[in-house]
């Protein structure tokens, strides 16, 4: 078990000081509940030590399987679930079987081979479900719902508001042509008539009639002979 361990850490470490060159590259797709089987052509033409393990966060490498010789059997990583994965190798390809895939599954997966003091890897894309581009599409869809959502809310609102925009604008004409309407009225000939005929007054002057024998002040009189 130590020298297992040993291994698989000399074998994930040797990645940061090792030359490493990519041999090929494949996408998958997978639905989940799914059973996958992930194949690599085996390049080596001598007993080497082959493994599996895939990237998690796109930072973290992540060990699965590791096989010393072609003939023996595989040794799991502590992490790995028990019958999750299962891996074989044959004269032409080394094969690591998921079983019952999810959406968790998906991933960068490296079948990598130490040759020669280099370590030479296939990298296969599983996508379970669709994997990253799925879940950017729901993301997508979600946005996009939520934009439509926002942009029919912002449309009744400003709908609302022209409305009564609308409204109080003929209110206020309303009232205006009222209004005009009573100084019209109010300002017509026939007020003004009546008006005048109101504050014209005839002056009058009554004299006090001359009472009959009453003499006047001024007379002369003349004696006649």
């Amino acid at each position: 078990m130590m020298n297992f361990t040993l291994i698989t850490a000399l074998l994930i470490c040797s990645f940061s000081w090792i030359s490493v060159s990519v041999s090929e590259s494949e996408t998958m797709n997978a639905q989940p509940g799914q059973e996958v089987t992930l194949q690599c052509s085996n390049i080596s033409k001598h007993e080497t030590t082959t493994s599996w393990f895939r990237l998690v966060n796109r930072t973290k490498a992540s060990c699965i399987s590791v096989m010393i010789r072609s003939n023996g059997s595989p040794s799991y990583c502590n992490e790995i679930k028990t019958g999750k994965f299962e891996m074989s190798t044959n004269i032409s390809t080394v094969s690591l079987k998921i079983s019952h895939v999810d959406v968790s599954d998906s991933g960068l997966y490296f079948c990598g081979f130490r040759i020669d003091g280099h370590i030479i890897y296939s990298v296969i894309q599983l996508n379970v479900g669709g994997g990253d581009e799925s879940h950017r599409q729901e993301k997508d869809r979600k946005s996009e719902a939520e934009c439509d959502g926002i942009t029919k809310l912002t449309s009744v609102i400003l709908g609302g508001l022209t409305i009564l925009l609308v409204m109080v604008i003929i209110g206020l004409v309303a009232c205006r042509k009222l209004q005009m309407a009573a100084k019209e009225e109010k300002n017509s000939p026939r007020h003004e008539n009546l008006g005048s005929d109101d504050l014209n007054y005839a002056a009058v002057t009554f004299c006090p009639k001359q009472r009959r024998g009453e003499v006047e002040p001024n007379v002369v009189y003349s004696a006649t002979r």
